[in-house]
């Protein structure tokens, strides 16, 4: 079994759940512990099966319910030693601190876990891969620009979590200050939904069935523009037919299950059944 879920993304909190027959973990933890917690039990999970919490970086949206959640479950925190230095008022005390090189592969139980260096305005962050039974995960968030190693080590994955945080156009004639925007678009920021749509362009293969947009901004962005970038992008390289998903901000995505080289999204709870399985 490899299933997991986006129980929220976008700059108000991030959170990933993903779960092996083996190991149940969260990829970074930026929502309240209670937040976290009520999105869980909406899938019909629960914090209490939780094996640890990876955190990618030490930005508040991804590290916020981390400390309270590690403490009260008793988790070990896996981070570099440069997040958890950068976060450490928001963190506090942990009852197991893992540290964690970009670039040296990890296992948690069945769970094996790649992390490696993105380009971010963070200290020491990474990107990752989770991988079980010959299944692989990719998570690229928070992503100022693609590099090689970031192309190279997702490669192969059955299902992709991807940044597509801005329209160029939104971005460039909303609200936000000027230092901000060049912040945005700037090399250690984030992936506009053409830039994200090329990552995936270059991804794209036959076992990939499943692209989760993720990180949209709600000011300088919508799920459309998003999901037609990408979609058009899978068409333009033959793989049309993969299935793409927008991750929200204000509700948890539905489980996505990993097997048998296919990706289902599981109906629950959360909210209706977002894609069937291909016959």
């Amino acid at each position: 079994m490899f299933r997991f879920s986006v129980l929220a993304s976008g700059s108000k909190g991030n959170a990933c759940y993903v779960e092996t027959a083996e190991a149940c973990v969260l990829v970074d933890a930026g929502l309240s512990c209670r937040e976290m917690e009520r999105r869980l039990t909406l899938l019909d999970l629960s914090a209490s099966r939780l094996d640890a919490i990876i955190l990618t970086h030490e930005h508040v949206d991804h590290i916020r319910g981390a400390g309270v959640m590690a403490r009260r479950y008793a988790l070990p925190v896996y981070a570099t030693e440069g997040t958890i230095s950068a976060g450490a008022r928001t963190i506090g005390k942990l009852p197991r601190f893992v540290p964690v090189e970009t670039g040296a592969r990890f296992a948690i139980k069945d769970l094996v876990v790649e992390p490696f260096t993105k380009c971010h305005d963070a200290s020491d962050p990474f990107a990752l891969t989770l991988s079980c039974d010959g299944m692989k995960l990719g998570i690229a968030t928070d992503l100022g620009r693609s590099t090689r190693l970031v192309e190279d080590k997702l490669q192969g994955c059955n299902a992709l979590i991807m940044e597509f945080n801005h329209d160029p156009d939104m971005l460039e004639n909303g609200p936000y200050p000027l230092f901000l925007k060049r912040r945005i678009k700037g090399p250690e920021g984030h992936l506009s939904n053409g830039e994200g749509a090329c990552l995936v362009n270059l991804l794209a293969h036959e076992s990939l069935d499943c692209v989760v947009c993720a990180h949209l901004s709600e000011i300088n962005n919508n799920p459309f523009s998003a999901h037609e970038e990408a979609r058009r992008s899978l068409v333009h390289s033959g793989f049309g037919k993969v299935q793409l998903i927008i991750a929200e901000q204000g509700s948890p995505g539905a489980l996505i299950e990993l097997r048998d080289a296919r990706a289902d999204v599981l109906d629950n709870r959360a909210g209706n059944l977002l894609s069937k399985s291909k016959p």
